[in-house]
């Protein structure tokens, strides 16, 4: 056994990652969401298995430097035969990561109730003269899933229940609601932050189910008093995240107060100039309610978990011990799959901390983080051949009792017969 490094392989092996990478991103861009998320993401990294594994195959078949000139005579077929399976075991392996990743642990709870709590206060005139704000927010009920609950508040001096934490199961329920927000007036008055996340405590406290989570949409344009160190605690005891809209907010103070607000309790703060995109914001914080896969943010009330961060790292190691044992199946190579294993350990480390680290709440950004682990996917356990020895050795049965010769055969002399053989 000897140290190789086959180039044209590890340039093949970045090829397939690459057009693998674009195939993911037609996928996750399609299906996720409208199909189980734990499928979509096996589907994504079975398809990075089978882009390199064409990748490396097609390397061999050119120039089998890793594998010898008998394999690609003997044993090239069974390769292309095995293929298939590598890339079910990484469907498999991907599913069963992903289905472990989703589960929650230490008491998290799927988010399913939302409150609404909306700034109604005097400056609104200015600020939303049109009433954007009370079609985003009839847009967003009329869009949510029939197992979510819905609350609405509106606030000024003093916070009120619009609307009490009712269930969109029934369409008669979903009208009732959209006709309370039609029947909203701005009034006059401050703004009392404080005073309306109290409030929408209370409801959530009053009628939220034992194993439902919530989350808050409190949109603002003014300025208030909060101390976020005290009075923010029981959200963040209860794991409530506040996502906090500021519209047309120019005195600093107040964007500060409302970023702040989302930072304590793990939501997003969202800048708007313009109310009229105030439903595209709205409908942006519903669709990222409880997303958590593998190889997108996590926004729901793990995305600052530690736990969750260091299960996405290690479900990206297993996977890549994973698509380096399925490689070294497909080659029928037992030090292949040790060396392509060892490098599948290492490459999905450093895909897990890229992904970890590197995703954000940026469309175009998170695309390219995807893509920079699917190629240190490939590129790593590519590279590994050239750490870890090499050589032949079966996986199968078949041509044990072969002769395994190690270079071409030669060319112009025919091989001499069996001496056992009688004749003249």
């Amino acid at each position: 056994m000897q140290r190789k490094l086959n180039l044209l392989l590890l340039l093949f092996s970045l090829i397939g990652g690459a057009v693998a990478f674009c195939l993911g991103e037609l996928l996750l861009g399609r299906l996720l969401g409208e199909w189980p998320s734990i499928l979509v993401i096996g589907l994504y990294f079975a398809i990075v298995a089978l882009g390199m594994g064409l990748g490396c195959l097609l390397a061999e078949m050119i120039s089998p430097r890793l594998n010898g000139w008998s394999w690609r005579q003997r044993y090239l077929g069974l390769s292309w035969k095995l293929l298939p399976l590598a890339v079910v075991i990484l469907l498999g392996v991907g599913i069963l990561m992903e289905f472990v990743y989703e589960l929650n642990f230490g008491g998290l709870k799927t988010v399913k109730d939302v409150v609404m709590v909306i700034d109604d206060s005097g400056s609104m005139e200015q600020s939303d003269p049109g009433n954007s704000r009370y079609s985003a927010a009839r847009d967003l009920v009329m869009r949510m899933d029939g197992d979510n609950k819905v609350a609405v508040l509106t606030f000024s001096d003093e916070a009120m229940v619009v609307q009490p934490l009712t269930s969109l199961a029934k369409a008669g329920n979903r009208e009732q609601v959209t006709s309370a927000i039609n029947n909203l007036r701005t009034t006059q008055g401050g703004t009392n932050l404080s005073g309306a996340l109290s409030e929408a405590l209370n409801v959530i406290n009053g009628d939220s189910a034992a194993d439902r989570g919530a989350m808050v949409i409190l949109l603002s344009d003014g300025v208030s008093r909060l101390d976020t160190s005290t009075e923010l605690q029981a959200y963040v005891d209860r794991g409530i995240a506040v996502n906090t809209i500021g519209l047309s907010l120019s005195d600093p103070s107040g964007p500060a107060l409302l970023k702040s607000i989302a930072a304590t309790t793990g939501g997003q703060y969202y800048d708007v100039e313009d109310a009229n995109r105030l439903a595209d914001i709205f409908r942006q914080i519903y669709d990222r309610l409880g997303d958590r896969t593998l190889v997108t943010e996590r926004t729901d009330n793990t995305q600052h978990s530690p736990y969750y961060g260091a299960l996405r790292i290690l479900s990206l190691v297993l996977i890549g011990a994973a698509l380096g044992l399925g490689l070294g199946i497909v080659f029928d190579n037992r030090h292949l799959a040790k060396s392509f294993g060892l490098g599948g350990i290492v490459s999905g480390l450093l895909a897990g901390l890229t992904l970890e680290y590197g995703l954000s709440s940026h469309g175009f950004l998170n695309a390219m983080v995807r893509l920079l682990a699917v190629l240190l996917l490939t590129g790593v356990i590519a590279l590994f051949t050239a750490i870890v020895p090499v050589g032949e050795g079966r996986l199968t049965r078949r041509g044990r009792g072969e002769a395994q010769p190690s270079q071409r055969p030669s060319q112009g002399f025919p091989t001499r017969g069996n001496r056992s053989s009688k004749g003249f």
